[in-house]
């Protein structure tokens, strides 16, 4: 029997660590945790991948909520072995939601070992972290790319994910790997989550909507890969952070057949399920700016992906929850949000 219909009995929230923080997805988990009344501790490297600003800026919006007296963050690198080690010691976490990574594709092909330091590295000091301080869940990113060159669709999570077309995908999948040797070893409770193409206010600046957004206003061209033929299932934030939210209250519940159900060791897709063209994505934004895109058509890189599509019944079943945000929505909110910000700044 799934979540979906059942009433929980929440226990003491405990203490939550958010790894990546200052990130897209951290920064709109953490303000969703803060305002449910959870005590937060935030952590990140405030690395230079992209705009460091943004992040200061998602840092600073945290920091100024009328719920920060429940919230603290600490600059830390997830691969420094002793500072992990220290804040562990220091905080008796009951959950840790691991966001911190070396994020891109494209860009694990130029440095590959910023990738095995902060997703293999990082992601061992923190499941050492949650091992030996008894935590009691674990919820970590594994990301789509997991699935690789697969062609069945839409994705689901019994399908192969042995056969990743870049590092990033493959740092991913031994995340997954990792976690499943310290559940069986050590009885940790983990969760990995594949998420489907994110996007929304605050998004990354190396992310599709957030370039095709800026060179539009501009008058540039968008680089469109693949001439255009990319099929992706668009997930909007709100949807990520609630299938998250209801899992750390399923991981908080004192009904011991709600925590059941998840197991000690699960991933869960969490995607929109109506996989989007992008050049129906792009004709969106289009349309939200009231302005036409000037494209320049180029071929598909390497690493990347032609199609995903996600299905996340396994999500809907344990939660009651499916990512349901229409891109429509998505992308008016996010230009919304995109237009105010950089008038600001």
């Amino acid at each position: 029997m799934g979540q979906a219909g059942r009433q929980t009995t929440m226990e003491n929230k405990g203490k939550i660590l958010i790894t990546g923080v200052a990130g897209f997805i951290g920064f709109h988990l953490a303000l969703r945790l803060q305002s449910e009344g959870y005590d937060i501790v935030g952590i990140d490297n405030l690395n230079e991948y992209y705009d460091v600003n943004l992040k200061i800026s998602r840092l600073d919006v945290l920091k100024t909520s009328s719920h920060d007296k429940n919230y603290t963050f600490i600059k830390l690198d997830i691969a420094d072995k002793s500072k992990v080690e220290q804040l562990f010691a220091d905080n008796p976490f009951s959950i840790v939601i691991h966001l911190a990574a070396q994020a891109g594709v494209r860009h694990s092909i130029d440095a590959p070992h910023a990738y095995t330091e902060s997703n293999i590295t990082g992601f061992l000091n923190i499941l050492e972290g949650c091992r030996r301080n008894t935590v009691k869940q674990l919820i970590y990113a594994s990301s789509s790319s997991v699935y690789g060159g697969n062609t069945k669709l839409p994705f689901a999570e019994s399908d192969r994910v042995d056969k990743p077309l870049a590092l990033y995908g493959a740092t991913k999948r031994a995340n997954e790997l990792m976690a499943h040797a310290y559940s069986h070893l050590y009885g940790l409770s983990t969760i990995g989550l594949r998420f489907f193409t994110v996007y929304g206010p605050w998004g990354r600046p190396d992310m599709a909507l957030f370039l095709f957004t800026k060179n539009i206003l501009a008058g540039e061209p968008i680089r469109v890969f693949n001439y255009g033929h990319h099929v992706r299932s668009f997930t909007y934030i709100d949807d990520i952070v609630e299938g998250m939210d209801r899992l750390i209250k399923i991981a908080n519940s004192r009904d011991a057949h709600v925590h059941q159900d998840i197991g000690k060791y699960k991933i869960f897709n969490i995607g929109g399920e109506n996989a989007v063209s992008l050049m129906d994505y792009i004709r969106e934004i289009e349309n939200t700016l009231g302005k036409q895109a000037i494209i320049e058509y180029l071929p598909l890189q390497p690493g990347d992906v032609e199609k995903t599509e996600a299905d996340s019944t396994a999500l809907s079943e344990a939660t009651g929850f499916k990512p349901q945000i229409s891109i429509q929505a998505g992308i008016k909110k996010f230009v919304s949000w995109y237009l105010d910000y950089y008038s600001r700044t």
